[in-house]
């Protein structure tokens, strides 16, 4: 909302106990087959639903700041919903004309280390991105408790097949998943807030390049994310609302679970990214495969139902129009929601098919060369992944609207679990890895970016762009890093992989026990590069790494002489590079000659002496 400052509101109240019921099984598919009538009320008015009253027992944890949500996304200050990018700049001005048309494919319900986690990582490849610890037996050495306390170690997935309703990515699932930062609860989360089933073993399961050939293909040599969450840790549906109005509007279920009907919940203040496209004249249209009920604009129907005759179109146009080179500015592509966006029980290899054959669209467009297309999924599925997500900037000051029972947990001041992430483009960086943090709201960001656009809410205002995936001095230049698709594998569907449809999805694998003991290493030591102050970044800039393997709560100081001056966290170091900035009093240190010290507990694994010789 305008003027609304999350620094100072609170989040959520308690109104008293919400009614509603079991949400086991309200998935994308039932949007799909329920329509869009369903969501019709929620935008003529009602009660606004702030939160439902803490589960007993409920962590009673501090929620995460906007100051910590600020410092995961590398800010310092707290931009607002109706600002421009570019203030100096009239709205709808476009900043980067090489790219005319942008694309966006968000397939369903996969976790980054459940499709990307063996990246790179069969013998004799390099690892490519943060995915899965190899044990000496070459498999992921990842695992989590049964509420017993047996292990369940990651497995490759017996089939492309998948179990039905399991896992469960509903939001306590998610939260006990998430487990207060320890990401250890996949196993024993519940499939549904109403039963004690739990997810089980399958929620360890993962595929490899065997069973994903194009997913890896493209994954290898265009610029993926590893740092790419969901917007919140719930359903498909939170989340995709997130991707067109960067707020969910109190939405944890999909639609048709919502404890006082989906007419109880909010509202987008400031609209949808529809609503700005059109007021700024910018071309965009919705491909969906069922073009009326599977439109993801149908999750806002008061703010965009009048678009469902006008810039919704069938899916089979999409590659018409991109064969033909007449892609609007802006293009969004729902799948076939029963059998392509890769959701449970859906068998992996059909959605595959049909990420390749929008890839090759794209590639083969006459427009190629003014394209990109951002390949993304809308939350994990109940996969698991290793990476805890970290604090995230609330949107407004909805509040979750949880079941009777359920915890209102961080609010939606928490990012949910990372997810897939590929940007493909004749701009897009050669052999990189981007690791900084987006989530859905990132794509706001950037066509709000490219064209100017006013930021909807506090998430988007302040989210990162996707500039870091493209070669931008090669774009200024015209000289594309990709001018013509490269090669790339063939999808997996074949007969061998289509048969499970039949046979099912195999024996998933009993608890298995835990990964044998590391032999004997060399400590882990901590390495450094100074690249001194740089004024644009207001601090000192330093690049961290692991020599192998990977530290977590780590500290960074920085003394000078006996006092420590400043001071900073590091929840996870790997063998990537990780940029770390210092400041002091939001400004570069003074000139003069320090001492920096990384701490992981009271050990110390690095001391150095830096000079400074100036603030930049």
């Amino acid at each position: 909302m305008p003027g609304l400052d999350p620094l100072t509101t609170p989040l959520e109240r308690r109104p008293g106990e919400p009614a509603g019921g079991d949400r086991r099984g309200q998935t994308r598919r039932g949007f799909i087959a329920h329509g869009a009538g369903a969501l019709a009320g929620a935008t003529l008015g009602g009660p606004l639903l702030l939160g439902g009253a803490p589960a007993l027992g409920a962590p009673r944890a501090r929620r995460p700041s906007v100051s910590d949500a600020l410092q995961v996304l590398g800010r310092t200050s707290l931009r607002h919903p109706e600002s421009l990018p570019a203030p100096a700049l009239p709205a709808g001005v476009d900043t980067m004309p090489q790219i005319e048309h942008v694309v966006v494919l968000m397939l369903e319900n996969h976790s980054y280390d459940n499709f990307l986690g063996m990246l790179g990582r069969d013998r004799g490849q390099r690892p490519r991105g943060d995915g899965f610890t190899l044990a000496r037996d070459g498999l992921p050495t990842a695992a989590c408790p049964y509420p017993d306390g047996r292990l369940q170690r990651a497995f490759r997935m017996p089939t492309t097949c998948q179990l039905p309703g399991q896992p469960s990515q509903e939001w306590t699932a998610c939260h006990v998943a998430f487990d207060g930062g320890a990401n250890d609860g996949f196993v024993r989360a519940p499939v549904s807030p109403t039963t004690s089933e739990i997810c089980g073993p399958v929620a360890m399961g993962y595929w490899t390049a065997a069973d994903l050939p194009f997913t890896h293909g493209l994954a290898s040599s265009f610029p993926i994310g590893d740092r790419w969450f969901s917007s919140c840790l719930a359903q498909t549906d939170p989340n995709r609302r997130f991707l067109i109005a960067a707020t969910s509007s109190g939405m944890t279920g999909d639609v048709g679970g919502n404890p006082e009907g989906d007419a109880g919940l909010g509202v987008p203040a400031n609209g949808t990214i529809f609503n700005r496209f059109t007021a700024a004249g910018v071309t965009w249209a919705d491909y969906a495969a069922n073009n009326t009920t599977g439109a993801t604009l149908n999750l806002y129907p008061g703010n965009d139902g009048a678009y469902l005759t006008t810039n919704v179109k069938p899916l089979a146009q999409f590659f018409t129009d991109a064969r033909a080179g007449t892609l609007p500015s802006f293009s969004l592509i729902d799948p076939d929601y029963g059998t392509q966006s890769q959701e449970n029980p859906q068998n992996i290899v059909a959605g595959e098919a049909l990420l390749a054959q929008v890839v090759d669209a794209v590639g083969q467009s006459p427009a190629w060369r003014r394209t990109m297309l951002i390949v993304t999924y809308d939350e994990h599925g109940g996969y698991y992944d290793h990476v805890p997500p970290p604090a995230a900037i609330a949107p407004d000051a909805i509040g979750p609207q949880v079941l009777p029972g359920e915890s209102t947990y961080d609010g939606f001041a928490r990012y949910g679990f990372r997810v897939p992430a590929v940007v493909v483009s004749p701009y897009a960086k050669t052999d990189y890895v981007s690791h900084v943090v987006y989530d859905h709201t990132s794509i706001l960001a950037f066509v709000e970016r490219k064209w100017n656009l006013p930021a909807l809410t506090y998430r988007d205002a302040n989210a990162n762009d996707l500039t870091d995936f493209l070669n931008l001095p090669g774009m200024a230049a015209g000289n594309p890093t990709f001018p013509e698709l490269p090669m790339l594998p063939g999808p997996g569907e074949n007969p061998q992989t289509l048969a499970c449809a039949k046979s099912g999805p195999g024996q998933i694998p009993p608890a298995l026990p835990p990964p044998p003991p590391a032999p004997r290493a060399t400590p882990i030591r901590v390495q450094l590069r100074d690249l001194g102050v740089r004024r644009h970044r207001h601090g000192l800039l330093l690049e961290l790494r692991t020599s192998h393997g990977a530290l977590t709560g780590l500290e960074v100081e920085l003394h000078h002489g006996a006092r420590r001056v400043t001071r900073a966290a590091l929840h996870r170091l790997t063998t990537h590079e990780h940029p770390l900035v210092l400041r002091v009093r939001a400004r570069a240190p003074k000139p003069g000659r320090y001492t920096l010290i990384v701490r992981h507990g009271r050990r110390v694994l690095l001391r150095r002496a830096i000079r400074i010789r100036s603030r930049g």
